[in-house]
C-alpha cells in the first residue's frame, strides 16, 4: 500500500482498506495484546520526544480506566527519561489528538487494549547536526519549564542515536510497567469489557440496525465486515422482529451492543459532535489533528438504524448469530475479510435481473456498477450511457443508467450474480457510448489523495494512465486522452512540485505555465478535466474559469470545517451525479465554495441549502456562509468542460456513497456531456456578498443546530 497511500495506512484502522492494517489488525486480535507501544516520528520542534497524555479532545467513547492507563504509562516513560538525563520529553500540547479512531495504534483502545503512540525527533535525516537557539521558534527560545515539559531541550547536537536512545529508555519504562502491574492491566481490560455489556444493557444505543434493502446493497456489506474483521459480534434475523416500533424482515442485520467491544461500533456508527475548541478565548478554533465527523452510514450512504429501547426477549430470540467459512489469508487477496467467520458470513441479498434482450440497464447507485462495465469494457464489450429526467420547476432531476452488451449473456449473468447487481435487461441500447481514455495526474511531492485514487480505480478495475509533470507540460493531450483527473493538491504544488536543487532534476518542479496552458487547450479541445477539493482552486486560476470560491479568504473565526460530513442537495439528472440521492453526504475537509460569476455556462451538480446548517458529523462554523451555494459545478470551457467538486468523494476509500461521482466523472468524455446538462433552473448563483452579515453572533454549528 505504500505505493498507494504512504503513511495513511497509519489512519485507516476502522475502514482496513490497506493490506497493512489488515495484517496488524487479524495479528492483535490473534494476539491479543495488553499494551500496544508504537513509535513514531516526529516530536513538536524543539521537543525531543511526545509521549501520552494525548492533546484535547479525546475520544469520549475510550473506558476511562483505558484512558488513565495510558496517561499513566505516559508519565512513567517522562519520569525515566528524566532519570536518565534525557531532556526534552513533552505531553499534551497542539498535536496528537485522540479524537479520531482511525489511528491504527489508537483504536484497540475501543477493544479494550491500551493503545499509544509516541513521537521523537529526528525523522528527516540520519546526519548529527548542532541546533542553537537560533533554530529554535520564538515562543521557545525562553526555555521555561512547563508542566508538561519540565526540562526543556536546550540545543546542541542531535543524532540518530540520540533518538534511538530516548526510544529504547521510553520502550523499557513501558516493559517494566507492565511487568510490575501486570495483573492489574489484565483486570482492567477484564473489567472495562464488562462494564460496556452492562452499559448497554442499560441504556441506549441498544442495538443497531442495518437493513440488507439499500440503495446499493454492498455498501452496507462492506461497512458491517469491517466492524466484523475488527472484533464487534452481527447477528442476523431469522424472522420477522420488531425494534423501536418498527418491523423489520428476515435478513436484517442487528449490532447487538451488550458486548464488549462495543464502544467501537458506537465510536463509528453515531454522530460527533466535535468540541468547540479555540486557540484562545474569541480567537479562531483549534484545527483537528485529523478529521472531526466520520459517522459511516452516512459516509457510505448506508441506512443505520439506532434503537433507542431495550430488545424485547421476542426480537432477541429471532436473532441468530452471523456465521460464514472463513478463509486461510495466504489466499484470501480477492476475498480480504473472509479470514474471519462473521465477515464470512455477512453477504449481500443476491443480484436480481428482470426482463429480455442483449443489453443489460444497471443503475449507479450501486457502486458494483462500474466494476461490471469496466470488465465490460476490458472483455471487449460495449457500454453506453443513457440521461435520466430532468426535475420540475429546478427540482433534483431522476439519474440516469448504465447499458452494457456486447458479450454473451451467461457471462453478463455471472458477473451480475457475483458482485451481487441488480438490472434490467432490454433489447435496445440509446444513449451516448462510454470509451474513456482517463488519465490521473501523479506529482512526484507523493500525494497521498492521488494515491487513494489510484487504489480506489484499481479496486474497480478502471483502466488509466499515470501522468507527470512532464507528460502534461508536452500537451497535446487531448490526441491521447478523454478525461484528466487531479485529485486533492494545492495550487502551488500542482504549478511548482518540489524546488530545484532539491530533488534529482527530473523530479523538480511542477506543471509549472507550460503544463497549465496545455491543460487549458485539453479542455478547450473538447477534454474534460476533473478537479477535486483544493485542486478546483487550480482549475479557476489557471484556466481563468468564471467561478469564485466564497469562502476562500473568510477568516477562519468566521467560517471553518475541517474533515467533516455535510449534507448538499444533489441534481441526479446531470450525468456526472447519476445514481445519487437527491440529499447526500460530502466530506468537506477546508473545501471551496462556489459561485459563478459573468459568463459562466454550464450547470450546478450539487448545492447548498438555503438555511439551516448543513452538518451532519463533524464541526461546521458559520453555516451561512455556505447558504445557497454550489458544492460542485461542471463549467463549460471552450469545447470541454471542467468539473470542479468542492469535497473528497474517494477520502481514504472511505466515502463509498460519493464514490459513483468521481466514476461518472471518469466516464463523462467523448459523446457522454451531450447526454444530459441536468435540471434547467436547478441552481442559480448568488450574488457575491448575499451571506449573512451577523458574523458576531455565529457560533459553532451542529446537526440540528441553527
Amino acid at each position: 500500500m505504500e505505493k498507494y497511500v504512504g503513511h495513511d495506512n497509519n489512519r485507516d484502522a476502522y475502514m482496513l482498506n490497506t493490506i497493512e492494517s489488515r495484517v496488524i489488525t487479524r495479528t492483535w486480535r490473534h494476539w491479543e495484546p495488553q499494551i500496544i507501544h508504537v513509535h513514531h516520528q516526529s516530536s513538536p520542534f524543539p521537543t525531543r520526544i511526545w509521549l501520552p497524555p494525548f492533546s484535547e479532545p479525546v475520544s469520549p467513547d475510550v473506558n476511562p480506566l483505558m484512558a488513565r492507563e495510558v496517561n499513566t504509562i505516559g508519565m512513567t516513560m517522562a519520569q525515566e527519561l528524566e532519570s536518565h538525563g534525557q531532556p526534552g520529553a513533552t505531553s499534551m500540547g497542539l498535536a496528537f489528538d485522540a479524537w479520531y479512531p482511525g489511528y491504527i495504534d489508537y483504536l484497540p483502545m475501543l477493544k479494550n487494549t491500551v493503545a499509544y503512540w509516541t513521537e521523537t525527533a529526528g525523522y528527516r535525516y540520519a546526519t548529527p547536526y548542532f541546533y542553537t537557539l537560533r533554530d529554535f521558534p520564538q515562543n521557545m527560545r525562553h526555555l521555561r519549564a512547563r508542566s508538561l515539559y519540565s526540562s526543556p531541550w536546550k540545543g546542541g547536537w542531535w543524532r540518530l542515536k540520540d533518538a534511538v536512545d530516548y526510544m529504547m529508555t521510553a520502550s523499557e519504562a513501558a516493559l517494566e510497567y507492565a511487568a510490575k502491574y501486570r495483573e492489574e492491566i489484565l483486570y482492567n481490560k477484564y473489567q472495562a469489557g464488562r462494564d460496556a455489556i452492562a452499559e448497554f444493557k442499560k441504556q441506549p444505543p441498544y442495538a443497531y440496525v442495518v437493513p440488507q434493502k439499500q440503495r446499493d446493497p454492498m455498501a452496507a456489506v462492506a461497512l458491517l465486515r469491517r466492524l466484523a474483521f475488527n472484533g464487534i459480534r452481527v447477528d442476523q434475523l431469522s424472522k420477522p422482529a420488531t425494534m423501536d416500533g418498527m418491523t423489520y424482515p428476515v435478513g436484517t442485520w442487528v449490532i447487538p451492543m451488550d458486548q464488549e467491544f462495543a464502544e467501537l461500533a458506537k465510536a463509528v456508527l453515531e454522530v460527533q459532535h466535535y468540541p468547540d475548541l479555540r486557540q484562545y478565548p474569541e480567537g479562531p478554533p483549534a484545527q483537528p489533528y485529523d478529521a472531526a465527523g466520520w459517522t459511516l452510514g452516512d459516509q457510505m450512504g448506508v441506512r443505520v438504524v439506532t434503537v433507542h429501547s431495550p430488545l424485547s426477549d421476542t426480537a432477541r430470540a429471532a436473532m441468530r448469530p452471523v456465521r460464514g467459512k472463513p478463509v486461510d489469508w495466504h489466499t484470501a487477496k480477492d476475498a480480504p475479510f473472509a479470514t474471519d467467520s462473521v465477515a464470512a458470513g455477512i453477504t449481500p441479498p443476491p443480484g436480481r435481473i428482470t426482463g429480455s434482450g442483449g443489453w443489460l440497464a444497471v443503475d449507479p447507485a450501486q457502486n458494483e456498477v462500474f466494476r461490471l462495465i469496466n470488465r465490460t469494457l476490458a472483455a471487449g464489450g460495449e457500454v453506453r450511457f443513457e440521461s435520466g429526467q430532468a426535475g420540475a420547476n429546478g427540482a433534483s432531476g431522476t439519474g440516469g443508467r448504465y447499458l452494457v452488451g456486447g458479450v454473451s449473456s451467461s457471462r453478463l449473468t455471472a458477473w451480475s450474480r457475483e458482485l451481487a447487481v441488480n438490472g434490467e435487461r432490454t433489447g435496445r441500447a440509446t444513449g451516448a457510448e462510454v470509451q474513456p481514455r482517463v488519465a490521473i495526474y501523479h506529482p512526484w511531492t507523493a500525494s497521498m489523495d492521488e494515491g487513494w485514487t489510484r487504489w480506489l480505480f484499481d479496486q474497480y478495475g478502471f483502466a488509466y494512465t499515470s501522468i507527470h509533470n512532464a507528460d502534461v507540460r508536452a500537451g497535446d493531450l487531448h490526441d491521447r486522452f478523454d478525461v484528466i483527473i487531479l485529485a486533492d493538491i494545492r495550487p502551488r504544488t500542482i504549478m511548482n512540485g518540489y524546488e530545484e536543487g532539491t530533488v534529482p532534476g527530473r523530479y523538480a518542479g511542477g506543471v509549472g505555465e507550460a503544463g497549465a496552458r496545455a491543460l487549458d487547450a485539453f479542455v478547450r479541445a473538447g477534454g474534460t478535466l476533473v478537479c477535486m477539493n483544493h485542486s478546483s482552486e487550480f482549475a479557476i486560476e489557471q484556466l481563468h474559469l468564471p467561478v469564485k470560491d466564497v469562502v476562500a479568504h473568510v477568516p477562519r473565526k468566521e467560517f471553518f470545517a475541517s474533515g467533516s460530513l455535510l449534507q448538499v442537495i444533489t441534481d441526479p439528472a446531470h450525468p456526472v451525479m447519476a445514481g445519487m440521492p437527491d440529499r447526500a453526504a460530502i466530506f468537506f475537509d477546508g473545501s471551496p465554495v462556489f459561485a459563478t460569476l459573468d459568463g459562466f455556462q454550464g450547470a450546478a451538480l450539487a448545492k447548498y441549502a438555503k438555511d439551516g446548517s448543513p452538518l451532519l458529523s463533524g464541526y461546521l462554523l458559520g453555516a451561512d456562509r455556505l447558504h445557497g451555494y454550489a458544492a460542485a459545478l461542471a463549467v463549460d470551457h471552450g469545447q470541454g468542460h471542467v468539473i470542479l467538486l468542492g469535497f473528497r468523494p474517494q477520502w481514504r476509500g472511505q466515502p463509498w456513497g460519493t464514490f459513483r461521482v468521481l466514476f461518472n466523472a471518469a466516464f463523462y468524455g467523448g459523446a457522454v456531456p451531450r447526454q444530459g446538462r441536468g435540471t434547467p433552473g436547478f441552481w442559480a448563483s448568488p450574488s457575491i456578498g448575499e451571506q449573512s452579515s451577523d458574523a458576531g453572533t455565529r457560533t459553532a454549528q451542529r446537526r440540528g443546530g441553527g
